[in-house]
């Protein structure tokens, strides 16, 4: 009895320091508020605040509601329905996931501006010279079409997971009544889905608010070039603090509002037989026209963009030093295979302990390292750096004592770069590790622990081999999302360490589009590859 309270506590004490860790650099956010207001901060909150959450909100707004349209209809017609290839479009239109925003972006500034492949082709081949302005993508509607495109991914995956293990007796009851099709879709689909799309609605809001790629590559102030406005070209890192502050208030009440929304009205079977929906063969008319909004989509989110990336490198090979390539790959792929590794590991201790010690603060402290992915990456590496400012101040007589004269060692580390990376993505990571606990249960481990095996044997003999297809799954999504990251890595990485995605954004940010291509479209074959290897390890559909 006592050797296995020793190896509870062994667990506790693991998991509540990682909770610490991951929790307490977003305190430094909080605190900054009421620090000393500067004159940068009182010109920012009378003429700018407001515009800031105006673009902010009409970003979300918009982008929320088209997502959230295309990935519902999307998800219906896959779940429900069997029309021509059906089966490519099933993971394909999980694909545009691999293309950053950033990247989607200029890349269809360069196809539609004046020397794109759209205008020229209409002023070459068909003697139209039409108005500039009509292809002008470079504002809000072109930034929201931009995030539509390459988010909705979001919403149909979730949705489409629901709807295909969703109770048929549902759709042939209304169908029994003589309901038709938009009758079914609008009165029983859409509430019974209701929490699945505001699941993945509440994910496309929150990578709207983290981007920065976009609304700088186009001219958009939000919050997110605002705080990198403020710091780096005022230098003001309280003003910062104090926008990051404010960002934190609107994802709170986003946050507060979806809460909201996923309660209410509840759906559930009077029995136990659920079984999924049987595919309904469309023909004719409907067949075609499913298969050509299906190809629309996958065409304009993934094939387009990847097509004109591939004519660019081919253009522009050679130009940029493949050793360059090389290095940024090495950079990307080092930085994420690190910060994966220790955020399944880190997941793995924390879920374990919520899942062996039966106490209320067990259940509630790992959500505590959940808020990362919540939070805007901006915001994270403000709190970030100012923590390890502040450990550098604290560390200060150490480094002196072992000969060190620079008075910053961490602060311009690589180590602060992945912390951020682990704070920020840790619920990638345990959300995929906690499902898995949530399937293997307890059985096996009391089985093991009976016959005598501790905890840390149990755990190595029979938890991780169990949970080897949550562990992959968790790792291949956080090292996606790695790959693609902007924000944090913009600011935290050390002096001249640039990766893929921050490359590409140089590059494009300097006009040089066709030279960015190389760096974006090997972020985009690793990241497809990886959402591929993802896909298979679902194994949900029918």
């Amino acid at each position: 009895m006592n050797r296995y309270l020793a190896n509870v506590n062994g667990w506790t004490i693991g998991a509540i320091l990682i909770i610490i860790l991951l929790f307490v650099p977003n305190v430094s956010i909080v605190t900054g508020i009421f620090s000393p207001a500067s004159e940068n901060w009182a010109h920012i909150k009378e003429y700018m605040l407001l515009k800031y959450i105006k673009s902010s909100l009409t970003l979300v707004f918009f982008t929320a509601l088209f997502t959230g349209a295309i990935g519902l209809s999307l998800a219906w017609l896959i779940a429900q329905y069997d029309f021509p290839l059906r089966n490519f479009m099933k993971w394909a239109l999980i694909l545009p996931l691999s293309i950053p925003p950033f990247i989607g972006a200029y890349t269809y500034h360069g196809i539609v501006n004046y020397t794109g492949v759209i205008q020229k082709t209409l002023r070459n081949q068909f003697d139209i010279t039409p108005n500039p302005a009509f292809f002008d993508i470079m504002n809000v509607p072109g930034a929201i079409f931009i995030y539509t495109i390459f988010l909705y991914p979001y919403v149909y995956m979730i949705t489409r997971i629901f709807l295909s293990h969703q109770s048929a007796s549902l759709i042939e009851s209304a169908r029994t009544l003589g309901k038709g099709p938009w009758e079914i879709f609008s009165k029983v689909v859409i509430p019974i889905s209701r929490v699945s799309i505001i699941g993945g609605v509440s994910l496309v809001v929150l990578e709207v608010l983290n981007d920065y790629g976009v609304v700088k590559y186009f001219g958009i102030q939000t919050f997110s070039t605002a705080i990198f406005q403020t710091w780096f070209g005022l230098g003001d890192l309280d003003s910062s603090i104090k926008l990051a502050a404010s960002l934190m208030g609107i994802v709170i009440f986003i946050l507060i509002i979806e809460r909201l929304l996923r309660g209410g009205k509840q759906y559930s079977y009077s029995t136990t037989k659920v079984r999924p929906l049987p595919l309904v063969k469309l023909k004719g008319k409907s067949a075609v026209f499913a298969t050509i909004y299906t190809l629309i989509i996958f065409s304009v989110a993934f094939l387009i963009p990847v097509i004109q990336l591939i004519d660019w490198v081919i253009l522009t090979f050679g130009k940029v030093p493949m050793e360059e390539v090389l290095t940024y790959t090495k950079n990307s792929v080092t930085v994420a295979v690190i910060s994966a590794t220790l955020i399944i590991v880190f997941s793995l201790i924390v879920g374990n302990f919520s899942r062996i010690v039966h106490h209320k603060l067990a259940k509630l402290l790992p959500k505590l390292t959940i808020l990362g992915y919540s939070i805007p990456g901006a915001v994270i590496a403000v709190a970030v750096v100012t923590t390890f400012i502040a450990l550098d101040r604290n560390f200060a007589p150490i480094y002196q004592f072992f000969g060190v004269e620079s008075a910053l060692v961490l602060s311009v580390s690589l180590f602060m770069l992945i912390s951020a990376y682990v704070i920020r993505f840790f619920a990638i990571g345990y959300n995929s590790i906690e499902s898995g606990f949530d399937k293997i249960g307890t059985d096996f481990r009391d089985a093991s622990r009976m016959l005598g095996a501790n905890s840390m044997r149990t755990f190595f003999k029979i938890d991780v081999p169990m949970m080897k297809g949550a562990i992959i799954s968790g790792f291949v999504l956080v090292f996606v999302d790695i790959l693609k990251e902007i924000p944090l890595t913009l600011i935290l990485r050390p002096f001249n360490y640039d990766t893929l995605a921050t490359k590409a954004f140089q590059y494009a940010s300097d006009e040089k589009i066709m030279e960015a291509s190389q760096a974006s479209l090997l972020i985009v074959g690793v990241s497809a590859i990886a959402i591929i290897v993802f896909h298979k390890l679902l194994r949900e559909e029918p």
